[in-house]
């Protein structure tokens, strides 16, 4: 079953298993780009492997413009437009960075929270995946609720030294080795993990730049590494998600 609803005010995509069976719950949170189809077609891969799947639009009330032009990608890519293209996407990025941001978005999560721990489909184990601006939270949520049980982050920005004690399930994370940036944070999140003797798996493919994931995009999308990550991606949420 696949359908849109409202949870209270926040608009989100639901699939599910087509059987009368009580199943794990995932969480699934969108990249940067929002709620859009790509997201949606994951959200129908996990309902396909038995999980009542879903997805919350986390921008559907954003103060500011949530749709980048793909072409100013291109532009960022090019050493002649570079500079300037840059510049336009700072200015996109800046909202996402504000802290009041980032509280309103966990809050909305632990509504999903609240949602499926209270849904008659679920058994009560949940788990939370994300992409991206989604990975980034799927940390997040992990650190600051209880009820998750298991994290799934694609290339998402790494959890603040001081967030790490509050983590209670473990977390699988993946990354591409061309992905600069995660890779300069990546060794120092490893460490702060294994001080604190909490369960990470990193796991980062060779040639595999970031949204390796998105088969949407053909400039991104490294089949092998989205192969492998999906069939670790489901081995770890059956391992840490009850039947």
């Amino acid at each position: 079953m696949k359908k849109e609803l409202r949870i209270g005010n926040l608009p989100a995509y639901l699939s599910r298993p087509d059987d009368e069976v009580k199943h794990p719950a995932l969480i699934v949170i969108h990249e940067i780009w929002g709620l859009d189809p790509h997201i949606k077609d994951v959200t129908d891969r996990f309902a396909a492997e038995g999980y009542f799947a879903l997805a919350p639009d986390l921008f559907h009330d954003a103060p500011f413009e949530t749709q980048i032009d793909p072409g100013l990608m291109a532009e960022a890519a090019n050493p002649a437009t570079r500079d300037e293209a840059q510049k336009k996407l700072r200015a996109f990025f800046a909202p996402f960075q504000s802290p009041e941001f980032g509280q309103k978005t966990v809050a909305a999560l632990k509504i999903c929270l609240d949602y499926l721990m209270q849904e008659e489909s679920c058994n009560g184990s949940v788990g939370v995946v994300g992409f991206c601006f989604g990975g980034t939270y799927s940390f997040q949520l992990a650190a600051q609720d209880k009820r998750v049980q298991a994290a799934v982050a694609f290339y998402g920005q790494p959890l603040k030294a001081e967030d790490i004690p509050h983590l209670q399930c473990p977390v699988i994370a993946f990354y591409g080795d061309q992905d600069e940036n995660l890779m300069v944070s990546l060794p120092q999140l490893t460490e702060d993990m294994r001080k604190n003797g909490k369960a990470f798996e990193p796991v980062v493919y060779p040639g595999a730049g970031h949204a390796f994931f998105n088969d949407t995009n053909p400039n991104r999308y490294h089949p092998e590494a989205a192969r492998d990550s999906w069939i670790k991606t489901l081995a770890f949420l059956s391992r840490n998600l009850s039947r």
